[in-house]
């Protein structure tokens, strides 16, 4: 496969109904346009009716990178900053308690939060636009035009695009320089298809109503790929850049288990120091800390075809043998650590004809990684009942149980930045898979569930939380911004 490259190129300021839509709306005191390449050296592009300030200078390693830009303090309080956000970060690390938002990045959760509630306006409508955009997974044209209005989003904000081609539909791989490109990148991975098939906007639009927006996919997960272009737009606006390489891997297939997808996210696993998700969050807006494996498994069954009347018994009926062998898969949900749902089942042709062929999909979720083992091995070996049948087992895609581990510095480190900006957050296991398995199961520090806050997916009431969007950008500003603590032992 080979990837092009998308350019990002400087875009004149016009008001704000008349911008693109794929750029969250920039405050109107500063607009910055930034070349693809890493660079430490940046170079402001003057924009015809636009002042354009000079980039604040770097501040110290071990201090929020935009504190300096957001507070114009003396640098006797910048070096307050510094020290209080060291010393919060190493205690939470340690294990005690989150302090107080008063104790930790003094000057910056103002900044932070007001900043975000500006471009909160901004990051709803872009959330409903992309909404606006059908995208159902193995819709390969339909996806390519959304990740191209993605790529020239993320391209505003100073990333570069790359298309990966998939003939299902296009993956994203985006990268932002950090202020330290000698670090380990930070991956955040999302993907763009959405369960709902086209036409469902046509008797469900997007639309907000007592402080919800609802919408087909808005909740699982356009509203994620805004909020880290909010998070990405803050700060811009500010004048920084991450503290390290960000890079994320949008890709096309997640719903349907990401059986491309998985091979992109992989792929960039390695040299990571975290790995983020933008799946969005529990329904109390607490992250998600572990999930469940999942597989998708396809039973086929062949039987003979004959006439159901005249010549029954020369006929094989695949819909039998395909529901006695339904009976005797379902025996395995009562086992330990799995859940089992059959979400599909086709075969036949008429009801005067003995079925020649049947099949049914169905979808597992394990608990752990022996479970998952136990229960594909049956199912790989299920044998027909009737002579004359034949009973074939294909793994669609997997996921691996990304289990809970104790301690997680990385849901500390999260902790101690909401705490700052006066958030209260938790962390859960979740019962969904997602492609953050893939990094979780493997040991790396792992979050998921940072994108909106709501409820829903997959459901007719899916919708997220209009007033947790500015929350949101705050802390996903914050997270890029602020250096990560020791993660894992060396």
């Amino acid at each position: 496969m080979s990837p092009h490259t998308v350019a990002p190129e400087p875009r004149p300021v016009e008001a704000p109904e008349a911008q693109h839509a794929g750029a969250v709306a920039r405050t109107e005191t500063r607009t910055e346009t930034r070349t693809a390449p890493r660079a430490e050296t940046r170079t402001a592009t003057a924009v015809p009716g636009v002042t354009t300030a000079p980039p604040p200078a770097e501040l110290p390693a071990t201090a929020p990178p935009v504190a300096a830009a957001a507070t114009g303090t003396a640098s006797a309080t910048a070096s307050a900053t510094a020290s209080a956000t060291a010393t919060a970060v190493t205690a939470v690390t340690a294990g005690t308690p989150d302090p107080a938002p008063t104790a930790a990045l003094p000057g910056l959760p103002r900044t932070l939060t007001s900043r975000a509630r500006t471009l909160a306006a901004a990051v709803r409508k872009r959330c409903a636009d992309l909404a606006g955009i059908e995208s159902p997974s193995g819709d390969a044209p339909r996806l390519n035009a959304l990740a191209e209005e993605l790529a020239a989003g993320y391209a505003a904000t100073g990333a570069t695009a790359v298309r990966e081609r998939c003939e299902h539909g296009d993956h994203l791989v985006l990268d932002w320089p950090g202020r330290h490109e000698e670090l380990p990148h930070l991956l955040v991975v999302g993907h763009h298809d959405t369960v709902w098939p086209v036409g469902t906007l046509a008797d469900w639009p997007v639309e907000e109503r007592d402080g919800r927006l609802s919408g087909p996919g808005i909740l699982d997960m356009k509203g994620g790929l805004a909020l880290l272009e909010g998070a990405f737009a803050l700060l811009a606006d500010l004048g920084q850049r991450p503290h390290r390489p960000v890079r994320m891997i949008v890709v096309s297939d997640e719903e349907i288990g990401s059986p491309d997808g998985r091979r992109q996210v992989e792929r960039h696993l390695r040299g990571a120091a975290a790995v983020l998700g933008l799946e969005p969050g529990h329904p109390d807006g607490r992250l998600k800390t572990a999930r469940r494996g999942s597989t998708r498994v396809r039973l086929t069954v062949t039987g003979r075809e004959a006439h159901a009347g005249n010549d029954a018994a020369d006929g094989v009926s695949a819909i039998d043998e395909l529901v006695d062998q339904l009976i005797t898969v379902r025996g395995l949900a009562h086992q330990p650590g799995t859940e089992l749902n059959t979400g599909r089942i086709d075969g036949g042709t008429r009801a005067n004809v003995i079925a020649g062929r049947a099949e049914a999909e169905l979808g597992l979720r394990f608990a752990t990684t022996e479970a998952q083992r136990r229960t594909l091995d049956t199912l790989a070996h299920l044998t027909a009942n009737r002579p004359g049948a034949d009973v074939r087992t294909e793994v669609l895609s997997s996921r691996p149980a990304w289990p809970e581990r104790t301690g997680n510095p990385l849901l500390r480190h999260v902790r101690s930045l909401a705490a700052a900006l006066g958030q209260h957050l938790d962390g859960a296991p979740a019962g969904g898979a997602g492609d953050t398995n893939l990094a979780g199961a493997r040991g790396l520090p792992t979050l998921d569930g940072l994108g909106a806050v709501g409820a829903g997916p997959h459901a007719r009431h899916e919708h997220l939380r209009v007033d947790q969007l500015g929350p949101r950008i705050a802390l996903l500003a914050a997270l890029l911004a602020v250096p990560l603590p020791r993660l894992r032992d060396r």
